[in-house]
């Protein structure tokens, strides 16, 4: 079985490094992307299996990037994981509302994070039968 692709949007390099290392050890094939730009360079090239996105980034934020990625022909199946810093129930809201399959608030636990990861893909083979 081939690794699971995610895309890990996030403006902060040592997020991205948490991801490759933790979820690379965990058996993912992590790339990242460091803003809603590169993320749009990096889905034209490839498409993962996973999104995790960051909400608060300086190009664009994540919940209109998801918004965005949901309309897309393209990139409309793709599960995305919002993860963010803020824990108030109207960016949860927004989240979820915009098309996220789940979210996880910062600092992320890995395995907590791993969980949702594999319940997220879980979801999905449901939905596929």
């Amino acid at each position: 079985m081939s690794k699971k692709r995610i895309l890990a949007v996030d403006d902060d390099a040592s997020i991205c490094d948490f991801y490759q290392q933790g979820l690379g050890l965990m058996g993912f094939d992590v790339t990242c992307a460091v803003n809603a730009q590169k993320a749009k360079e990096a889905l034209a090239s490839h498409k993962p299996d996973l999104i995790l996105m960051d909400i608060m980034m300086p190009d664009q934020d994540g919940i209109s990037l998801t918004k965005e990625l949901r309309h897309a022909k393209d990139t409309a199946d793709i599960p995305i994981i919002v993860v963010s810093g803020l824990a108030d129930a109207g960016t949860l809201n927004d989240a979820l509302l915009f098309g996220a399959a789940d979210y996880v608030v910062k600092p992320v636990d890995l395995d907590a994070l791993k969980a949702k990861i594999d319940r997220t893909f879980a979801a999905l083979e449901h939905r596929k039968k």
